[in-house]
């Protein structure tokens, strides 16, 4: 496994001599008013194109206790992250009865750049959210269902694009220490360039865990921003670093644990683990009604995992690394402007967006105690997309508004496999329809009908591959674009005076669901699906110190073309329901109490085994004078033993004389405290 840092620590050394010139530069300061936002206190009737979509961000962010950092996402009504192995990892997402694994059919944006990797060792729309400074995201943009033109890939269930602050009104540094010797280093601040903005931030974490075996986490986070003008054209560069290093423990056997061979925060495999970074940089460049984006990544990842320990080797073991190391390079062209068709005001949207993955390790090797002792997979893989769309808003009345929009996506890949025939070219396209229609009651409420196609991709390997490299076998081919189908009603209404309420009832088709795969520690192609289900959304801003807000979603999905009684799709979660009641005053004191709920769901098709739910409760309070604020948060306030995540597989430990099918947990993390200093200057 490679570990690179050094760049990243030239950049730490830059970084810190930025921040000590700009400490004492701005020290006589006047203080600035702070005034408090809440992005879902926003105003959308007249804008929306559906009752699901939103925007959260500011105040939002800021007042709200974190157990991790993907669970930024779960300001989005209905979405929940989870964790079944190290921190290191992508998180579990779950979304509309979707298990998304690691963010098969959700996508997040950073800044313009498409998070979730395609054709990845470890699983296809791999969304890793451990780069994000979660201080720095300003404002988050959701939308759920496929009724979208301007989004691609991995956006049936959703999509969201996280925007960073351009410049922050004053700069701070923190430290927060918490249960298991975690400790965490942020320093952010922004000064002007000319007629620019400049803002940096650096943070470190490091935390050893709650499992008997000892996480040993060390992570490093840089973001470099620059927003102004470059011959004059408006434009914003972002750089960002991340680079970390973990052991992990993965979901363990129900067995292991009723037996009294290991505890609930006990493992199999010590050597489970991996390390990770990436370096990206983003542009944005406004050029008259044209908004230009390019990015650049260098990612790399090497993971540990051997979920079913014995079960194929009972003398090595099973246990295997994953690799992935690529190049991405892309962008997008968008172009907006106002018009006339047959006399109605119309705006019309067209855009494009290229994207080329260059991986050069795609890898499944097999390991003992992390040592290579022979290799599955060694792969490379180049894929190449292109996306093009157009859209038409037309402004019917004063009241009804409509859109048609229509995408085409391009993808050509080619594979370069260990095994000769498992190597290869395609390509493939895909047409998609949009339609939208909003209607206006009255100033405080809106309707709205959506429907459109879209689709997720499938690791381009899967296209390719004749031959099952494990077993020899022959094997079938798939297509690289699997197509779904969506539609949805709602309303909302916004009192306009600080509450806003919002539903919506969905349904979606696939033509195939990537499900998880125990054996393989991965995910896999799966039968054709069907979801439906209402979701409530609502914010209520009592006074401007105390802010209530209630989400709730309900869903029933099926595998199609399946017998009644086994057509369940397992770790489908059918409600989640999350609440936060926030309060804060002009005296410095700030209080947060968040609940979230998930149901129990079945683990196999015909749902003879279920997992139980899970009820989390966070809290945080601070306190803020002048210049410094400090601040208490409790992850887990009751010490709930709930599950994160449970599969249901086959596994063999070691001294065990067959295989057994059982359920595999990884618990929630136990009451965690941690205490937050923080200086602003």
């Amino acid at each position: 496994m490679k570990y690179k840092f050094d760049s990243f620590v030239r950049l730490t050394s830059v970084t810190a001599l930025l921040f000590s010139a700009v400490v004492v530069a701005q020290q006589d300061e006047p203080e600035i008013e702070e005034i408090h936002v809440w992005g879902r206190s926003l105003q959308l009737l007249g804008s929306a194109d559906s009752a699901s979509q939103g925007v959260v961000g500011y105040d939002d962010f800021s007042t709200r206790p974190l157990a991790r950092v993907a669970e930024l996402v779960e300001v989005i009504p209905g979405m929940i992250a989870t964790q079944h192995s190290g921190p290191g990892k992508a998180n579990q997402y779950f979304l509309r009865g979707f298990n998304l694994d690691h963010g098969s059919d959700f996508s997040t944006y950073f800044d313009g750049m498409p998070v979730n990797w395609r054709t990845h060792a470890h699983a296809q729309g791999y969304m890793d959210l451990n780069f994000i400074i979660p201080e720095l995201i300003q404002r988050l943009d959701f939308q759920k269902g496929p009724y979208f033109a301007n989004t691609g890939d991995f956006s049936l269930a959703g999509s969201n694009r996280m925007v960073t602050y351009d410049s922050l009104e004053e700069g701070f540094s923190e430290l927060t220490l918490g249960s298991k010797n975690e400790i965490r280093l942020l320093t952010a601040n922004s000064f002007e360039v000319g007629d620019g903005d400049f803002l940096y931030a650096i943070e470190h974490q490091q935390t050893n865990g709650f499992f008997d075996l000892e996480q040993d986490v060390r992570k490093y986070n840089a973001l470099l921003k620059y927003t102004g003008d470059i011959f004059n054209i408006p434009s914003r560069i972002t750089f960002s670093a991340y680079d970390s290093i973990w052991t992990s423990t993965n979901q363990i056997p129900e067995r292991a644990v009723k037996n009294g061979l290991i505890d609930r925060f006990g493992f199999i495999d010590p050597d489970l683990g991996g390390d990770s970074y990436r370096y990206s940089l983003t542009g944005s460049f406004e050029l008259n009604n044209w908004e230009l984006n390019l990015y650049t990544s260098s990612y790399y990842m090497s993971l540990i995992n051997n979920p079913t320990y014995f079960l194929n080797d009972s003398i090595n073991g099973d246990e295997f690394e994953q690799e992935d190391e690529r190049i991405l390079l892309g962008g997008s062209l968008v172009n907006e402007v106002e018009t006339e068709i047959f006399g109605l005001p119309v705006t019309r949207t067209i855009g494009a967006d290229l994207r080329y993955d260059d991986v050069s390790e795609l890898n499944l090797f097999y390991t003992v105690n992390r040592n290579r002792i022979g290799s599955l997979r060694e792969d490379e893989a180049r894929e190449l997309s292109l996306g093009s769309f157009a859209n038409l808003q037309f402004s019917l009345t004063d009241r009804l508004r409509a859109s048609v929009g229509l995408r085409l996506d391009f993808y050509d890949f080619e594979v370069d496999a260990l095994r000769a025939q498992n190597s290869g070219s395609k390509n493939e396209s895909l047409w998609q329809p949009k339609v939208n229609i909003a209607y206006g009651v009255n100033e405080n409420l809106e309707l709205y009908a959506n429907y459109g196609e879209g689709f997720h991709s499938n690791d381009a390997r899967a296209a390719i591959n004749t031959i099952d490299p494990a077993t020899g076998n022959p094997s079938d081919t798939l297509d690289i674009l699997v197509q779904g189908e969506g539609s949805e009603l709602g309303f909302r209404y916004d009192t306009l005076e600080g509450f806003n309420f919002s539903v919506a009832w969905f349904e979606l088709d696939l033509d195939s669901e990537l499900v998880f795969v125990g054996d393989a520690g991965t995910t896999e192609p799966s039968d054709p699906s069907r979801r439906n289900g209402i979701e409530l959304n609502s914010f209520w801003e009592f006074t401007e110190a105390l802010v209530f807000d209630f989400t709730a979603t309900k869903s029933d999905g099926h595998f199609r073309g399946l017998p009644s009684g086994e057509n369940s799709i397992p770790d489908a979660h059918d409600l989640v329901v999350a609440a936060g009641l926030t309060y804060h005053n002009p005296n410095g004191w700030t209080s947060s109490f968040r609940v979230r709920h998930f149901d129990d769901a079945a683990l196999t098709e015909d749902e003879s085994v279920k997992k139980d739910g899970s009820t989390l409760v966070h809290f945080g309070v601070s306190y803020a004078q002048e210049s410094w604020e400090l601040g208490l948060d409790i992850i887990n306030l009751f010490d709930q033993e709930d599950d994160d995540i449970a599969y249901w597989f086959e596994s063999r430990m070691i001294g065990e004389t067959a295989s057994f099918e059982d359920i595999h947990f990884h618990p929630s993390n136990p009451r965690a405290v941690r205490a937050l200093l923080k200086y602003k200057f």
